[in-house]
């Protein structure tokens, strides 16, 4: 059926409107009354019911994700705050990064001072007093060498040059070691004997006379130079090109 609305729109005494509906004929001739619901503040072109019966506003956003007039107003005032110029062209909002870059900056100055003043005491030792001699003597094989004539004598170009590369070697591994570099002194290479090129090496420890005992038994005990050694020599790559590769389980200390 056709029907024809007049839709009469009067103010109220409290500032609102009021819709009613007017009667209208239909194509049979039957009259038909339509009522509207009061309209308020809210409603009408501020908003529509969606098929849920909630609420949407006109602007296709939910309720709850408009700004109210109240956080409007301190949003805008805090912006207008953050860009008051303090002096000159200084706003607020520079002066406050400023600070914050600041004491960030002061707390890392902190700490690299802090850092460079940190004196350890462990590292403190006067070389001068390190006199008493203490020695360690060993052998080991090195696979990769093939034994000749000339290594028997110590004074030959081939044995020189070897017995340099090894000795560097092994005073690398003490020189490195936290607990054992402040008395180390010098390696030294005495002899090669056959069965592929075995030397013989003495290791030089130089001690002070107040802390002998202790050292002579725990520091610089021959278990704890011997395990320093051979766990250089486990950590290292067995490469068959190399020369001075000195297998680890033929390292011998006494």
């Amino acid at each position: 059926m056709d029907v024809e609305l007049h839709v009469i729109g009067t103010a109220d005494g409290n500032g609102g409107t009021h819709f009613s509906g007017d009667r209208g004929p239909t194509s049979n001739g039957e009259d038909v009354t339509v009522s509207l619901p009061d309209a308020s503040e809210g409603d009408g072109l501020l908003s529509t019911l969606t098929s849920d019966g909630e609420r949407t506003p006109l602007n296709g956003l939910p309720a709850s994700q408009t700004s109210t007039p109240q956080e409007e107003t301190s949003v805008c005032r805090i912006k207008r705050e953050l860009n008051e110029v303090v002096f000159w062209k200084v706003r607020l909002w520079m002066i406050i990064i400023f600070i914050f870059v600041l004491i960030i900056a002061v707390i890392l100055v902190a700490l690299a001072v802090c850092a460079a003043i940190h004196e350890d005491e462990d590292e403190k030792f006067d070389p001068s007093l390190f006199k008493l001699p203490l020695y360690h003597n060993g052998s080991f094989e090195l696979p990769n060498q093939v034994f000749t004539d000339d290594l028997f004598n110590m004074s030959s170009n081939k044995s020189q040059v070897l017995a340099a590369s090894l000795q560097e070697k092994v005073a690398g591994v003490y020189t490195s070691s936290p607990a054992l570099g402040r008395y180390f002194s010098h390696a030294s290479i005495n002899a090669f004997r056959n069965g592929s090129v075995v030397a013989d090496y003495q290791l030089k420890f130089l001690i002070p006379e107040e802390e002998k005992d202790w050292l002579r038994n725990f520091t610089l005990s021959r278990e704890m130079v011997f395990n320093v050694f051979r766990q250089f020599l486990y950590d290292q790559e067995a490469d068959p090109a190399q020369p001075q590769y000195i297998a680890p389980d033929s390292l011998r200390m006494f």
